[in-house]
């Protein structure tokens, strides 16, 4: 399958007012701050909203957007699967508040969320740590468990894959709230019919 085609944040912002903007972080990450009019659709909840990704597809241009890029392309991969074409934020929203443009947050939000990427580096890294010293202290079995991690993120860089990524995005402090997918599929079908309701707080 041929990589999805990638937008840079120039290219997104003269063009923002004309995409469907579709945001697959977790509602936590999405509060924190976001493309303006950006819809969220956390990537575990993307095949509830093919029906509706489809028909938007037809009506106009998708850009899928993350953190980084890295879920925004497996998204992009996931829709084209099912006939949907989309292209994906180069950077994603870290190269885009790199380059000075505006992201939006959430009503009450006070606090930024950490990215998943950089959640999964703390969280490796804290485990490996611990498995070394815990190796050293109290029992050598311990070191299997940095083993365990290090074989972990070898096989999600072969696979472009994290399933620690997969559970980190389950964790309260990623969903201060649960997704209101009907809510913003409603948004979605609005956009497709000439208008667009305010982003929920």
């Amino acid at each position: 399958m041929t990589a999805p085609t990638t937008l840079d944040p120039h290219q997104a912002r003269s063009r923002i007012h004309e995409l469907t903007v579709v945001d697959v972080r977790t509602p936590g990450e999405y509060a924190g701050g976001h493309l303006p009019g950006a819809l969220n659709i956390p990537l575990d909840q993307l095949d509830r909203a093919l029906p509706d990704l489809r028909t938007a597809a037809e009506n106009g241009d998708i850009l899928v957007v993350c953190a980084s890029g890295t879920r925004s392309e497996t998204a992009c991969r996931v829709l084209a699967e099912h006939g949907i074409t989309t292209a994906t934020l180069g950077g994603g929203t870290s190269a885009w508040a790199a380059q000075g443009h505006d992201l939006h947050r959430s009503e009450g939000t006070t606090t930024a969320t950490w990215s998943m990427e950089r959640q999964v580096r703390f969280t490796a890294g804290s485990v490996v740590l611990l498995g070394l010293l815990l190796g050293l202290v109290v029992h050598p079995a311990f070191q299997l468990l940095s083993a365990g991690i290090a074989g972990g993120l070898a096989f999600s860089a072969l696979t472009n894959t994290c399933g620690m990524a997969s559970v980190l995005a389950r964790l309260p402090y990623n969903r201060p709230r649960p997704a209101d997918l009907d809510a913003t599929l409603a948004r979605l079908r609005g956009i497709r019919h000439g208008h667009l309701d305010e982003e929920p707080s």
